[in-house]
């Protein structure tokens, strides 16, 4: 039996690159380095990751210096120490990238079922604006949820949201974190296409909170008729991107310097998720 491959659609460059990365992670020690450097929080030194990969000092900065030389970590000279971090942009850059090679088209899950029993997820309502702007603003505080730099009024987001797609979260009558989503165009073709938003509450974090809301937005989105979801997240926002990924988004890209975040660049990571039954209008 013969079977016909599909042309190969991986540019020679993104192939290239790619390569670069993965004979970088050839040596256990390097991935071993990576690893530990990805899960610290904030920068470490080398002698710190010295002890705890338990390798020389000399073998730990050669192979940082090779990490370095591909952009998976960041080196920084403080006096006589060097201070190692992750390169933000490879969390969701080598993902991707494992993506890519693959060509992962295949059938994404709906959402994750471990729902917490506590939040109640409901449709939001004119008394619950007050709580929606004080969530956003704390949003707005972390610098890593939004470009935004003020909390925008209640007459913007009521213009721009989705009438049938905004929602918030309750944990014992309070207000823990909301969900919306913005039209992308008023071109008729993009009709299902739309931009989403969840954000958590500063007390309400870590508590299953945006997954229940990421769960009602896909599941209404999928109802109502909206192909695809996308969404732009920072890429020091790793919780948010994993949380994405848990509910069938996938990574697309990571847009370079698209803006600027307080007078610096940032880099956005695109990610998007279709429904099963995409079927759109036709432009």
């Amino acid at each position: 039996m013969t079977t016909t491959l599909p042309q190969v659609g991986l540019a020679h460059e993104d192939a290239a690159t790619y390569a670069e990365w993965f004979a970088c992670l050839a040596d256990p020690t390097r991935v071993r380095l990576l690893h530990t450097v990805a899960t610290h929080q904030g920068e470490i030194t080398v002698g710190a990751l010295t002890e705890a990969v338990g390798i020389s000092q000399s073998t730990c900065s050669h192979h940082l210096r090779k990490l370095a030389d591909v952009g998976f970590v960041r080196l920084r000279k403080e006096g006589t120490a060097t201070l190692v971090s992750v390169n933000p942009a490879c969390c969701t850059g080598l993902p991707h990238a494992a993506d890519a090679v693959m060509g992962t088209i295949v059938t994404r899950p709906c959402c994750p079922t471990d729902l917490p029993d506590d939040v109640t997820v409901r449709a939001m309502t004119h008394d619950d604006w007050g709580d929606v702007r004080r969530i956003y603003g704390e949003g707005i505080a972390t610098r890593n949820a939004t470009f935004e730099t003020e909390t925008p009024s209640r007459r913007t987001l009521d213009a721009k949201w989705l009438p049938d797609h905004r929602w918030v979260a309750e944990v014992n009558g309070h207000i823990a974190g909301w969900a919306a989503a913005t039209p992308v165009s008023t071109r008729e073709c993009y009709s299902g296409v739309a931009e989403t938003s969840v954000y958590v509450g500063e007390d309400s974090r870590g508590r299953g909170i945006g997954k229940a809301l990421l769960h009602k937005q896909v599941t209404a989105a999928d109802e109502s008729g909206l192909w695809t979801l996308q969404t732009a997240i920072f890429p020091e926002n790793r919780a948010s991107i994993a949380l994405h990924h848990s509910a069938g988004f996938r990574t697309v890209g990571v847009r370079e310097r698209i803006a600027q975040h307080h007078g610096v660049w940032r880099d956005t990571v695109l990610l998007e998720r279709r429904s099963d039954s995409a079927s759109g209008a036709t432009c």
